[in-house]
């Protein structure tokens, strides 16, 4: 089956007229913030564990067979 490319139509509206006060609320924009942060965190420690893993497993293919640690 051919592969076929959908165009994606974006619709622009404006500010709406209703008030909106649970976007204001900043005990919900620390907890994004937070989970944002958090999210963050995790990624870059993920980074340096296979970083460390790589590095290690270098060491091990430089190491001669008969030598054990």
């Amino acid at each position: 089956m051919a592969l076929k490319r959908d165009r994606i139509n974006i619709e622009v509206f404006g500010p709406s007229a209703a008030p909106e006060p649970a976007r204001n609320d900043p005990a919900r924009a620390d907890a994004a913030i937070r989970s944002l942060a958090r999210l963050i965190g995790r990624q870059i420690a993920r980074e340096q564990f296979e970083r460390k893993i790589a590095l290690e497993r270098r060491a091990q293919k430089k190491r001669p067979a008969g030598e054990d640690a």
